[in-house]
């Protein structure tokens, strides 16, 4: 187990031959989204909560808001054309995924409900997409325009860099390392 978060029978992330090219991105992106779930369980919300070093506001639970906010972002908002207004975001603090994850069973419980409806409407809204559509572009927040296929990966890029940082505030809290 050297290395592994779980003994392999255990980890209940995607390991199979996905066959395709969007079938690979869906696996991959699954798997980060469940990296960044077992990178918080079993810890307290003042655990989930607690921030890397000053003046850093970085923290698991910040970093659960903030992936629910990406989700949102860019599967509902860009992707979707929706204008629903932005998670966890305020005017006067655009951290405030971060800031505003406080060490609360409330706080930790709207995160982790938030992250889960947000990975289910990305999930439903990429049942409807086929492979062809991959290059299907839509238009960018900041101008010019984005393909799904570059949603997709910059989503699998998000996860992958994010879980880097869980890995350290894991291993900060209790020393628990591993992929």
């Amino acid at each position: 187990m050297s290395g592994s978060w779980l003994p392999p029978e255990e980890d209940p992330r995607p390991h199979g031959d996905p066959v395709g090219e969007k079938a690979t991105y869906l696996e991959y992106l699954g798997f980060h989204r469940q990296t960044l779930q077992l990178k918080c369980e079993g810890l307290t919300p003042e655990q989930l909560a607690r921030r890397s070093v000053p003046p850093s506001t970085l923290s698991l639970l910040g970093l659960v808001r903030h992936l629910a906010f990406v989700e949102h972002h860019w599967f509902v908002r860009v992707a979707q054309g929706s204008d629903e207004p932005a998670l966890f975001l305020k005017a006067e603090d655009r951290d405030a995924d971060f800031t505003g994850a406080v060490g609360t069973q409330e706080c930790v419980d709207e995160a982790f409900a938030a992250l889960r409806t947000q990975v289910a409407r990305a999930e439903e809204w990429l049942d409807g997409v086929d492979e062809a559509d991959l290059d299907r572009e839509l238009p960018h927040p900041h101008g010019g325009t984005i393909s799904i296929r570059e949603l997709v990966v910059h989503m699998i890029e998000e996860y992958a860099r994010h879980n880097g940082h869980a890995d350290l505030l894991r291993e900060c809290i209790d020393g628990r390392t591993g992929e």
